[in-house]
């Protein structure tokens, strides 16, 4: 892979950030695109999601200062994209976040990209019966394995704060299965 911090000078030098974008995406299109659909769910809505999140990173690039990992700071932008879709969806439907995931959640088995069983429609709804920011934390945990200490940095909170997160919504998420 790569070297990051020969990438960055590429994306940031005008003879090679055109090529250097395109490794970009090839590196981290499909981690950002699993991250975003588990957020906003819909595979259409994703790709979209997908598509500004890139627009914005290579707008942003020059902003990037090395403090984090680059590929934190693209999840924080993912994430903070996916979310703004998500609020900007319900705003123009005129419905609340909740009724939108629940609508989202109920056109899952319809969407030909969803090639899940019974039971993971089960956990996607116990999920979405989270708050939103415990949402984020087991699924940044649980299904991409983010450690603590990046996602500290992707959400600006403390570790302890994501911990105590996470704990509370598998013990909800077992609630919900065990009830189910």
């Amino acid at each position: 892979m790569q070297n990051e911090a020969t990438l960055l000078n590429q994306l940031k030098s005008g003879d090679t950030k055109e090529l250097a974008f395109k490794t970009l995406v090839e590196l981290y299109k499909e981690r950002l695109y699993w991250h975003i659909r588990k957020i906003v769910i819909s595979h259409d809505d994703s790709d979209d999601v997908l598509q500004n999140t890139f627009i914005k990173i290579v707008r942003n690039i020059h902003n990037f200062k090395g403090d984090s990992k680059l590929f934190t700071w693209m999840y924080r932008i993912a994430t903070n994209e996916a979310i703004t879709f998500l609020n900007s969806k319900a705003r123009r439907h005129q419905i609340s976040d909740e009724t939108l995931q629940q609508l989202t959640l109920e056109n899952l088995e319809a969407d030909v990209y969803f090639e899940g069983d019974e039971i993971q429609l089960k956990l996607q709804n116990a999920i979405a019966q989270l708050p939103k920011k415990q949402q984020l934390v087991f699924n940044m945990r649980y299904f991409d394995a983010i450690k603590y200490k990046d996602m500290s940095e992707i959400l600006e909170t403390s570790e302890g704060a994501l911990k105590a997160s996470y704990h509370i919504a598998v013990k909800k998420i077992k609630l919900y299965l065990s009830n189910d």
